[in-house]
This record gives structure tokens, sequence and C-alpha cells, in this order.
């Protein structure tokens, strides 16, 4: 799915992004406000969506080498994360939708989750 049609379906403003960069194809998706969840389930290539809206949640982004990160609840990211996800190329969109209603739109419409089975080792 591509960037482009995220922002349609979530109704989200784009906050940085170049024309190019919402062409990107986005194949998985991870929601957590916790970092540190993202970090120990997260994979490269996947959109984060969060309600964290620090520096952190870019750094650990590009930690990730996620392709973009959706904003939810109407939370806007902070100026040096603004100025670091500029920096890194990843872009950044906003909307006011809730997490959860964000992530079941998008799973609605064909973009899959990370594969937490891959990441979680069995007892």
């Amino acid at each position: 799915m591509k960037l482009r049609e995220i922002q349609r379906l979530l109704q989200a403003e784009v906050v940085w992004g170049t024309e190019a960069l919402l062409e990107t194809n986005i194949e998985c998706a991870c929601s957590a406000d916790l970092m540190s969840d993202v970090l120990a389930f997260g994979q490269p290539g996947q959109l984060l969506l969060t309600g964290l809206s620090n520096a952190q949640s870019v750094r650990t982004a590009d930690i990730l080498e996620a392709k973009a990160i959706v904003y939810v609840r109407g939370k806007w990211p902070d100026e040096e994360g603004l100025e670091l996800a500029m920096v890194k190329g990843i872009p950044v969109l906003s909307t006011k939708r809730m997490m959860y209603e964000a992530c079941g739109i998008l799973y609605t419409h064909g973009l899959l989750g990370i594969l937490v089975s891959d990441t979680i080792k069995k007892e």
C-alpha cells in the first residue's frame, strides 16, 4: 500500500514528506507508544503508528529503518523530532484518529501487521 493511500484512508495531514516519498510502498505496520516495544518487535520497512510525539519516536524509526511515521490522536512531532525526520528522510503524517481505529482501518484495507511470531522465541 502506498503511503499516499494511507494518508487518504486515515484522513491524515502530511507534516513532512516529498511527493516522491508519498509514493513509498508500505508492506507492514507496527503501533505502540512504548518505543521499547517497537524496538523489540519492529522490523525494517514498517510504518510506525504512535502517539509518542517527541524526537525519540523518530530516533526509533530511524534505528528500525521504518519507512514512515503516522502520529495518532492529532499529535505532531516536536521541533527536534521534525528536524530529525527531515534529516533522516522519514515522512511524517498526523491523523486525528485514535490508534485503535487507525490500525483497524489500515488492516481492513490489506496492510498487515508485523510478523510477531518471527520475533518471539518459543519456549
